[in-house]
């Protein structure tokens, strides 16, 4: 054998040993099959690990756009907060071009700014010339406030009769189930789905019995509530846009009890942006019940970003509980850590189809990610790194639909977990939530009655608690561990997902 061929064989050898070094695990749960599809395991009922993919602005694999800049501020001596605000005010009386009325740019500088500043009006950005000490940097002065806003209340109206679900089940997962009837029912309707808090899925999920200093504690009460848009029928059944992340089972809801309404919304802001810029506020400390500076807030709103935006020093740094949103490279900083028990949220997710891609928080004693009660996912947080003494932990009753994939806690935790009677009975905070190839300290996972939560392809120590403030309770049952400490193949579940449902086109559309 000539030096031309033995050199190539032992380079082909070297090539084979490198990747079965680098080869990675199969999940059970999520895997390519031989037809290279996702393939999904399904619990007895028909639940799965739902697709993440409509997760982030316009619903997933949409390009972010770069509005035309229609006015220039300079930084001035003094309050600039009035100067910001006026120049947006203009541009929102702008009329809409292909969904935007433009840009207003922040030239480098920096702009004390004594109060909020608001986008009121769909179509608005507001740019930054750089994160950098360099760049654009917001100076937060005066009172505490939040320094970017947007704040809105839309008007959703319930139209026509409600129909009930006729199915005694509908799994987690799936995006079709059978209505009672669908007349006045058509194709591009948008509905809302209603599951009530039945007093006997409250006692299956073991929340009738939380109590704290001798006094009771409410878990939930009134209607959980999820919007879709139909994308199909035939005959009674129905087939939605984004799959449930919930299940709905008459066995404990009460037969019939789950309804379907058409809705319409009015006054909801959209194609709004925040971007390339530095927020600072002064160092800050104390508890969260005192009054603190903080970053960004975003309500009423569908179909948004935010993006290259350093944060230092805000306390509940970063709240959501708009839709469609994307979260890209949004890094807090924190010189100093709050005090007491009760841990400020840096990122708090109370939204539906909200993305978080390389985003980093570094501070301590706080919580990474949080939700809210009731909230509805899809949510995502990709490839998102949180450094020091914190935990990812969805936190009050009964979040569901979050996908944590490819992120890092070296310091902390990621908890899937019955809260029990914390935060006066917060109970179980989520359902239906996956670790996707993460690396953190600890794991905290935790099996919901009749749902799931999925720890895979991840590593870190396993860690089994009972329920807070109920002695006896015992251990909470575990949550499902899959190739636990060996990485799964896909890398990235969401990119997968997405790839799958719109196409190679879309995953470099979010820059991959």
């Amino acid at each position: 054998m000539n030096r031309r061929i033995l050199a190539g064989c032992l380079l082909l050898v070297a090539g084979t040993i490198k990747n079965h070094a680098h080869a990675q695990a199969k999940s059970q749960w999520v895997y390519q099959g031989d037809n290279a599809k996702l393939n999904y395991k399904t619990l007895p009922q028909g639940d799965r690990i739902m697709d993440f993919s409509y997760a982030g602005y316009m619903g997933g694999g949409v390009t972010l756009p770069s509005p035309e800049v229609k006015i220039t501020l300079d930084a001035m001596n003094g309050d600039n907060a009035d100067a910001i605000q006026s120049a947006i005010e203009k541009v929102s009386k702008m009329p809409l071009v292909n969904g935007f009325r433009g840009t207003v740019l922040l030239n480098k500088g920096t702009y004390d700014c004594s109060k909020p500043i608001s986008i009121n009006a769909s179509g608005v950005v507001l740019r930054g010339s750089g994160a950098d000490d360099k760049g654009t940097i917001i100076n937060m002065t005066g009172n505490p406030h939040v320094c970017l806003t947007v704040k809105n209340r839309p008007v959703v109206k319930n139209i026509g009769k409600a129909v009930s679900v006729a199915d005694a089940y509908v799994p987690a997962g799936t995006n079709t189930f059978t209505l009672s009837s669908t007349s006045g029912l058509s194709v591009g309707d948008t509905i809302s789905i209603t599951k009530p808090v039945a007093p006997d899925w409250v006692a299956f999920m073991g929340m009738d019995q939380l109590t704290r200093d001798g006094k009771k504690q409410t878990w939930m009460t009134g209607e959980i509530s999820a919007e879709r848009v139909i994308t199909a029928i035939a005959g009674n059944k129905v087939t939605v846009d984004v799959p449930f992340n919930d299940n709905y089972d008459a066995k404990y809801l009460g037969a019939g009890s789950v309804s379907v309404s058409k809705i319409s919304t009015t006054g909801m802001l959209s194609q709004i942006g925040f971007e390339h810029m530095r927020i600072v506020s002064p160092d800050q400390t104390g508890t969260i019940d005192e009054k603190h500076h903080s970053g960004v807030n975003l309500s009423g709103m569908v179909d948004g970003w935010v993006k290259d935006i350093d944060i230092y020093n805000t306390v509940n740094s970063f709240g959501i509980t708009g839709s469609r949103i994307t979260v890209l490279r949004v890094n807090i900083i924190h010189n100093l850590a709050t005090t007491g028990a009760a841990k400020p949220a840096d990122f708090n997710g109370s939204g539906a189809q909200l993305l978080y891609d390389h985003c980093t928080i570094t501070g301590n004693n706080v919580f990474f990610f949080a939700t809210g009660a009731k909230v509805n996912g899809p949510i995502v947080m990709l490839n998102c790194t949180f450094k020091g003494n914190g935990w990812i932990q969805p936190h009050q009753r009964w979040a569901t639909g979050l996908l944590i994939d490819n992120c890092q806690v070296p310091d902390g935790g990621i908890d899937f977990m019955n809260r029990g009677a914390m935060g006066s009975g917060h109970g179980w905070a989520i359902g239906w939530a996956v670790a996707w190839n993460c690396k953190a300290k600890s794991y905290l996972n935790q099996q919901p009655p009749g749902a799931a939560n999925w720890v895979i392809g991840s590593s870190g120590e396993q860690q089994k608690r009972d329920v807070p403030f109920i002695k006896g309770s015992g251990m909470v049952p575990e949550g499902i561990y899959d190739s636990y400490r060996k990485p799964v193949t896909p890398q990235s579940l969401y990119l997968s997902q997405l790839k799958e449902r719109k196409g190679e086109q879309a995953v470099k559309n979010v820059g991959y």
